[in-house]
C-alpha cells in the first residue's frame, strides 16, 4: 500500500490542529458525533490555552494511500517535541497565517525541517480572515524558501477550503518512506519518538519502523536501556489506539512494552528483535533549560507532591527532578524544565490533576563551574560533578556554589534569540537586549514592514520577564525563538541576602557583577516593606563575599518607657531610656528574622 508520513509545522495559533481535525473529517478518520475542535489537543490544558503542548499522531486513508500526520506543538519550550516528529516523517506542512506572515518560530521550526532534508510544502492559512494578506505573506515565503508562487497553497481550515489540494500535494510532493517491503526474516528495528505510561499495560512507545516487521509475541530489546520485553501488541492511531496485527517498515504506530517504567523506554531509543543490531541515530538528550524549587505550602504534604512528580515524570520526561531542602521552605524539590511555559504547565497539572499546593522559588539557570585542581574534596557534592570533567560541577542552586577561592571560573548558558517585529519596534526591541548583555549579530527585513533581528544573549537574562517586556514594548506584535548554544565564563558572582548579619540561603542568587548593586537594591527595598518590625532594628543587607553592595534598616518598634511618669528629676527618665537601650542591644545580639512564606514570595515576584 502506498504510505505517506508528514507532520505539521507553525508558529503558536496559526492553525496546525485546526488543519489537523479537517484532515481527520475529510478523510472519514473520525465520525461527525466524535469531532470536536482541536480533536488531537486531548489535555484540558491544551484546549483551555488553545496550544499543543504533546506531539499527537494519527492515521487517515486518502484516495488509496494510508497518511501518517504528527500534529506538533508551536511554542519554544516543546522544540524538542517538534525535533522528534521531524524525525519520524519524510515531508513537513509549513503553515502561515495569512494575516500574520512569517514569525520567529516558523523560521525555527523551518530550520530544523531543513536540517531533517524534510520535503517543505508551504501553505497559507486563514485566507478568510479580513485582516488577511496572501500575497505579501507569499512573497515572504518565497523569499525565505526560494520557491515558486504556484507551489503555495491557500487555505482556509476553518471553513475547510483548498483542504483537498493540500491532501493531495502531499501525496503528490512527499516521497513515500524506503524500505516498505519488508522481509519476515530480517531484523526489524524502529525509533521510539515519543513514550506515555498506561497504566493497565505499562509503558506504551510511539515509533517509526525503519526496516522489518514487529508482531505480538516476538521478543526484542531497547539498545540504549538494553532492557529485553515480549511486544504485547502493536497498533496505529486513529487517534486512539487501534490494535493490528503487524507493524511493518515505514510505518508509524505504537508498541506495548509492558515495562513498568517509561524511563525505559526512552525517547531516541532503538526497539530491534536482535540484540546484535546496530543502534538508529536518534536525538539529542533534552537538556532542562530552568530549574526552580518546588515546595508544598505544608510541611505535611511533602509526600503527596513526592508521589505526584513521580507520576507526572512518567508521562513527561523531560522534567529533571532531584529532592532539595531549604531553611524557609522546608523538605521540596529541584525541577528542571525546558522553559517557562514549560513550568508553569507542569505547576498547573501539579495543583489541578494532583491536588497540590505549591510554592515556586524564582527560576535560576544551570551553571558550569570550573574548579580549582588544589580544593578539598568537600567543596562541593559528588553528585554535582560533571561525569566526564570532575574538576566541572553543574550548579542551578545559588546555595549549593562553592566559596570562590576554589573557584576557577563560572559559566552561563547562552542562547542564539531570534527576534521578529515591526520596523517602528526595532530600536526598543534591540535596547531591550542589549540592556541584558545580549550580543547584536544581523538585522535583515522579511518585507517592507517587519524586521528579524538575530542576537546571542545569556539565559538567565531572559529567562523571567523578557518576552512580556518585548510584547510590552512592541505593542503585542513582537515573537521570539531561542536555542541554546553552549556555556560562556564570565564575572558571575553570587549575591547573599543578610538578615542581621545571618546570610537567608532561600534568597541567594548568582547574578553579573555589573548587575549586582541595582538587583540588591530592589530586593532590600521588598524585603523592608515585607517583614514585621521587631523590637530592635533589622538591617538587611545584599553582599557579595564581604562587600555589602545594598542597604536596607526597618526601624525597631518604640515603646514610651516614660509614658506613666508624671514629674520629678530629668535623671529618672535617663534612666529608664538607658535601661531599654540596653535591652534592645541585648536583644538583637540574640534576635532572629524568620523569614515568613508571604515575605519569601514578596520577593521571588521581583
Amino acid at each position: 500500500m502506498n504510505r505517506r508520513n508528514f507532520c505539521i509545522i507553525a508558529h503558536i495559533d496559526h492553525g496546525k490542529s485546526t488543519l489537523s481535525d479537517r484532515m481527520m473529517q475529510l478523510t472519514g478518520t473520525l465520525e461527525k458525533r466524535e469531532l470536536k475542535e482541536q480533536h488531537l489537543d486531548s489535555m484540558d490544558l491544551e484546549r483551555e490555552r488553545g496550544i499543543t503542548i504533546k506531539l499527537t499522531p494519527v492515521r487517515m486513508n486518502y484516495k488509496g494511500t494510508e497518511l501518517n500526520l504528527i500534529d506538533t506543538p508551536g511554542h519554544t519550550d516543546f522544540r524538542y517535541e517538534v525535533s522528534r516528529s521531524l524525525a519520524a516523517c519524510e515531508g513537513a506542512i509549513l503553515l502561515v497565517d495569512a494575516s500574520q506572515g512569517i514569525q520567529a518560530q516558523t523560521l525555527a521550526v523551518l530550520y530544523m525541517a531543513m536540517e531533517h532534508n524534510l520535503v517543505i510544502i508551504p501553505v497559507l492559512n486563514k485566507i478568510d480572515l479580513p485582516a488577511a494578506d496572501p500575497e505579501r505573506v507569499s512573497n515572504e515565503v518565497i523569499k525565505m524558501l526560494g520557491c515558486g508562487k504556484e507551489d503555495i497553497l491557500k487555505i482556509s481550515a476553518k471553513e475547510g477550503t483548498g483542504v483537498d489540494e493540500v491532501m493531495q500535494a502531499v501525496i503528490d510532493r512527499i516521497p513515500a518512506p524506503t524500505g516498505q517491503n519488508s522481509n519476515a526474516s530480517q531484523v526489524a528495528r524502529a525509533l521510539i519518538f515519543d513514550a506515555v505510561m498506561d497504566e493497565y499495560r505499562g509503558a506504551v512507545a510511539y515509533v517509526r519502523v525503519v526496516e522489518g516487521e514487529f508482531r505480538k509475541g516476538v521478543k526484542a530489546r531497547l539498545l540504549g536501556s538494553k532492557v529485553d520485553f515480549e511486544v504485547q501488541e502493536t497498533g496505529y492511531f486513529s487517534p486512539k489506539y487501534v490494535a493490528d496485527t503487524s507493524l511493518i517498515a515505514g510505518q508509524i504506530g505504537y508498541i506495548v512494552t509492558g515495562l513498568k517504567n517509561v524511563a525505559e523506554a526512552r525517547v531516541g531509543d532503538t526497539i530491534a528483535s536482535s540484540p546484535d543490531a546496530l543502534q538508529l541515530p536518534g536525538y539529542k538528550t533534552i537538556q532542562p533549560m530552568v530549574f526552580a524549587g518546588l515546595y508544598p505550602i505544608q510541611a505535611d504534604d511533602y509526600p503527596k507532591l513526592r508521589d505526584s512528580l513521580e507520576k507526572l515524570s512518567l508521562n513527561d520526561a523531560a522534567v529533571d527532578i532531584s529532592y532539595e531542602h531549604n531553611t524557609a521552605l522546608g523538605n521540596g524539590f529541584r525541577c528542571g524544565f525546558l522553559g517557562l511555559l514549560h513550568m508553569d504547565i507542569i505547576q498547573e497539572r501539579l495543583e489541578r490533576e494532583y491536588g497540590c499546593e505549591l510554592i515556586i522559588t524564582a527560576p535560576s539557570v544551570l551553571y558550569e563551574v570550573k574548579l580549582k585542581a588544589s580544593r578539598p574534596a568537600s567543596v562541593v557534592r559528588a553528585s554535582l560533578l560533571k561525569i566526564d570533567d570532575p574538576t566541572v560541577a553543574l550548579i542551578s542552586n545559588p546555595a549549593e556554589l562553592p566559596d570562590p577561592t576554589y573557584i576557577e571560573e563560572v559559566r552561563e548558558p547562552w542562547v542564539r534569540l531570534e527576534i521578529v517585529c515591526r520596523r517602528q519596534d526595532v530600536g526598543s526591541a534591540m535596547q531591550l537586549v542589549q540592556d541584558r548583555r545580549g550580543i547584536y549579530l544581523s538585522l535583515e527585513y522579511i518585507d517592507d514592514d517587519r524586521a528579524l533581528m538575530h542576537f546571542e544573549v545569556p539565559l538567565a537574562s531572559i529567562v523571567l520577564d523578557f518576552f512580556d517586556k518585548l510584547k510590552s514594548a512592541s505593542s503585542g506584535y513582537a515573537s521570539l525563538s531561542y536555542e541554546h548554544i553552549g556555556y560562556r565564563a564570565d564575572d558571575l558572582v553570587k549575591m547573599s541576602i543578610l538578615l542581621l548579619g545571618e546570610p537567608s540561603d532561600a534568597l541567594s542568587l548568582i547574578i553579573h557583577r555589573s548587575e549586582a548593586h541595582a538587583t540588591g537594591e530592589k530586593i532590600c527595598k521588598q524585603l523592608k516593606e515585607v517583614i514585621p518590625k521587631a523590637q530592635f532594628q533589622i538591617p538587611i543587607q545584599a553582599a557579595i563575599g564581604s562587600k555589602v553592595v545594598a542597604r536596607e534598616d526597618i526601624a525597631a518598634l518604640r515603646k514610651d518607657v516614660t509614658g506613666y511618669l508624671y514629674g520629678g528629676d530629668r535623671s529618672r527618665k535617663d534612666k529608664l531610656l538607658d535601661k531599654q537601650k540596653r535591652g534592645k542591644k541585648r536583644m538583637k545580639q540574640m534576635g532572629r528574622v524568620t523569614l515568613s512564606q508571604e515575605a519569601f514570595l514578596a520577593v521571588l515576584k521581583r
